[in-house]
């Protein structure tokens, strides 16, 4: 059961968007914005308040990769793993954070919620592989050392 203020949080997203079906998207994008994932009870809640049937609105959270119904860590690390990035090594990388981290291919985010490390298809950044995003921000040209400092970096900013 979520507390209170994400429903009162969720209706102020809902009123500034409007209650249509066609702000559904960009409502479910601002509340994952806000808690680092799309909790499933909101979802359901959002669906009502715009007039959607809640299979409607899970078809469209399913539909798009974008979307997670798992609360992700402060930093979401993303590898990509698509063929410039692979060919140049990007799996040894995400295999030096899922240890260094204590993740696996079944385990995303640390326990303390301060790490989520996913692998994706393609980042965009090809001539820079291999890459790797850190919410959002690319770092070009990757190794397993250069990550690892990179997760030293970010633990120091959280000290």
């Amino acid at each position: 059961m979520l507390d209170q203020s994400y429903y009162e949080k969720a209706a102020e997203i809902i009123d500034h968007y409007g209650r249509k079906a066609s702000s559904l998207i960009p409502i479910m994008q601002e509340i994952q914005e806000e808690y680092r994932y799309l909790p499933g009870e909101l979802l359901t809640y959002v669906a009502k308040e715009i007039g959607v049937t809640e299979a409607k609105a899970y078809s469209v959270a399913t539909f798009y990769e974008n979307f997670s119904f798992e609360p992700k860590g402060k930093y979401i690390i993303k590898v990509c793993d698509g063929t410039a990035c692979h060919v140049r090594k990007s799996i040894p990388i995400l295999e030096a954070l899922q240890k260094e981290l204590g993740l696996s291919r079944k385990k995303h985010t640390t326990d303390d919620m301060l790490f989520t490390v996913e692998t994706v298809s393609c980042l965009g950044a090809c001539g820079l592989a291999p890459t790797l995003t850190v919410n959002n921000e690319v770092h070009p040209s990757m190794t397993p050392e250069k990550a690892l400092e990179l997760i030293t970096e970010l633990r120091g900013d959280n000290i």
